[in-house]
């Protein structure tokens, strides 16, 4: 298996591997950022560029350098090759034009966006964006349009990352939307006015980095960070049934699929269970879902069962079903 050397750090992974899956492999903080890229997803990637590196060793058998900065979710990994990351100024400062790029039609929304406190443009925008913006034009808008009762679309906050595409392609029967024009009036749009009532369509929300696809169903009820996300499961037989429920007391807001260490969904789930089944009898609840302890949703949350009574939720405390068992 050949080896690979990401900022100074040496692993084997298997035939075939890209720079970015070897980079998670190792984890921290040097996993270059993916904003189009979905492993789940066949074909993505290559869109956003925010994933470039810069590989000073092509491999073992040809030393050289690669001459330009290679986007990592479609370079693959060689023998002997040694990749910069943030070890590399020349990376950071494309990355950081990159996401001027990003931001330039970008809407300040942030403060009535849903996806404010998961949004990974945000972090994006945190970690590499300017402070003021250098653009004097006018910012690129588009006509809202409504494309079904179940997901609300936001052109305007789109970076045009095909992943919602990708999704209607691969997991729903029939795509009935995809991205109209070229240039900078691409958009992502229905064909002839349709909506999207596909199963499965919901996934295009989770999928989503940005907050152009939102739940309509729990559009401007609360704040991620006023919820409590729980791991959930039913039985159902379009889908795993493995989900996590956001709950507000004893109510649940919304119900999203589960999400591994990349930020990407680990097994999507039907609309039904998403959009229908917000009664938390149709649950069997398992445990407080993990969050990272970086991002603003893990402000009072709590995972340890020594921190956390279990029982039913209200808004500041729990009322515990029965007595611990205190040891003798």
């Amino acid at each position: 298996m050949p080896k690979v050397t990401i900022d100074g750090i040496e692993i084997e992974v298997p035939e075939g591997t890209t720079i970015l899956n070897a980079a998670r492999m190792i984890g921290g903080k040097i996993v270059p950022p993916a904003m189009c890229y979905y492993s789940k997803l066949k074909t993505t990637g290559g869109y956003c560029r925010t994933c470039l590196v810069k590989v000073v060793q092509g491999s073992a058998k040809d030393p050289r350098p690669m001459p330009k900065l290679v986007v990592s979710c479609s370079t693959t990994v060689q023998d002997g090759m040694v990749v910069q990351n943030i070890t590399s100024p020349e990376v950071l400062e494309a990355r950081k034009g990159v996401v001027e790029f990003l931001l330039i039609n970008h809407p300040l929304d942030c403060p009535i966006c849903d996806q404010a406190g998961e949004c990974k443009l945000q972090d994006l925008g945190y970690e590499h964006g300017l402070a003021k913006t250098r653009y004097e034009f006018k910012r690129r808008t588009f006509e809202m349009e409504d494309i079904g009762d179940k997901i609300k679309l936001h052109m305007n906050r789109c970076i045009l990352c095909y992943r919602c595409v990708k999704v209607a392609d691969q997991l729903t029967p029939q795509r009935v939307h995809g991205v109209m024009n070229r240039g900078d009036v691409a958009e992502i749009s229905t064909y002839i006015k349709n909506n999207i009532e596909n199963d499965f369509s919901g996934n295009m929300i989770d999928v989503c980095p940005v907050g152009a696809l939102t739940d309509k169903t729990f559009r401007f009820q609360s704040r991620v960070w006023y919820v409590k996300p729980m791991d959930a499961h039913r039985d159902c037989k379009k889908c795993s049934g493995k989900v996590v429920v956001w709950m507000k007391g004893e109510e649940i807001l919304r119900v999203t699929a589960r999400m591994d260490k990349n930020n990407e969904v680990e097994e999507f789930i039907c609309n039904e269970c998403r959009f229908e089944k917000k009664n938390p009898a149709d649950w069997v609840i398992e445990k407080p879902t993990h969050i990272d302890r970086h991002s603003v949703i893990a402000q009072n949350h709590y995972e340890k069962e020594s921190q956390l009574k279990l029982g039913k939720f209200t808004d500041h405390k729990m009322i515990p079903k029965a007595e611990p068992k205190l040891k003798k």
